[in-house]
């Protein structure tokens, strides 16, 4: 009797070794991502931070994820590397700001997780915030509200200000955050003198029209126009000593006096966290739109003292970061 038990042990020792190892030979599903964005400063940042996220999550490229890279400094020839991705049968698409409307009129069957556009619900991207529906979903940037938030914290910076600059773009979000941000404007009586950027050519009749304006502060939309064109940007504001507000804290790495947007890295984080869900079995549709959940006031005080400006001391004290 003992010997039949023993024999069924040795039996199931082996059967379970055997498995064990038959387990461990069976191939991994390696997941296939693909990552399209507009060729800016603000590319290897941001790719980097989904990355990271990827390797918090287990991910290791070339082992179990394999990620597939498209970059255009053109915003026509998004749609052509799209159509790459497309053809090289990625599982999923990670598309940064306007490459995600590119994205979507290539394929409407493999999921993309988009990451900063505007609003995504105004710009027929997404259904619903809470139900995405289709194939696509992601973080959006909440760009009204926070339109609203760098007027005032640039009235409070500066609080002699009369007449500030407004750069935004054509898109409909972005025409939506120049009636809201007017609102503000008025209540804070301060003039806004808006200017509408379409393209590169639009930036010389804008920056002529500031510079004859007298104005005496500059603010910035969210857009993929002033990204490519960051150090414009900022060097015009430091020749002309203007008080300057952008929407991302890279124009304040790369001179920039002010920003207060959503912290980018979580972002881009966050989208690993999509991707992950998404490669395990999770539908778009079922992924409610995020909404920031980080930003940041960001101050250079070496700018300022460039430019001639003395940030107050209550300012500073709500800054979360302060550049020395």
């Amino acid at each position: 009797m003992l010997k039949k038990i023993f024999l069924r042990l040795a039996l199931g020792a082996v059967l379970f070794a055997f498995c064990v190892r038959a387990e461990a030979q069976q191939p991994k599903k390696t997941g296939r991502i693909g990552y399209l964005s507009l060729l800016s400063p603000f590319s290897s940042p941001r790719r980097e931070s989904f990355r990271q996220g990827l390797r918090e999550l287990g991910y290791v490229e070339g082992q179990n994820i394999v990620i597939e890279y498209k970059y255009t400094e053109e915003l026509e020839r998004l749609a052509e590397a799209a159509a790459e991705l497309v053809n090289r049968r990625v599982d999923v698409i990670v598309a940064s700001g306007p490459a995600a409307f590119a994205a979507k009129t290539i394929t409407n069957l493999i999921p993309i997780v988009f990451v900063g556009v505007q609003d995504p619900v105004a710009s027929g991207l997404v259904r619903s915030l809470a139900m995405p529906g289709g194939h696509i979903t992601g973080i959006s940037n909440l760009a009204p509200e926070l339109g609203e938030k760098r007027l005032e914290l640039l009235k409070e910076a500066v609080p002699k200000i009369t007449r500030i600059a407004f750069l935004f773009t054509s898109s409909t979000p972005d025409a939506r955050l120049e009636l809201n941000t007017q609102t503000v404007a008025q209540s804070l009586r301060v003039q806004l003198q808006s200017l509408e950027v379409r393209d590169a050519k639009d930036f010389d009749s804008a920056l002529e029209a500031i510079a004859k304006s007298h104005a005496q502060a500059l603010l910035t939309s969210t857009g993929a126009i002033f990204n490519r064109h960051q150090t414009r940007i900022v060097e015009f504001a430091a020749k002309t000593r203007l008080p300057a507000m952008y929407a991302a804290l890279e124009f304040v790495d790369a001179g920039g006096l002010m920003s207060y947007a959503p912290n980018s890295a979580d972002q881009y984080r966050r989208a690993a966290v999509y991707v992950d869900k998404i490669l395990k079995g999770t539908k778009p549709a079922d992924l409610p739109v995020e909404q920031p959940k980080k930003f940041e006031f960001v101050i250079s005080l070496k700018t300022a003292k460039q430019i001639g400006l003395t940030i107050p001391p209550n300012v500073l004290a709500r800054a979360d970061k302060v550049i020395k």
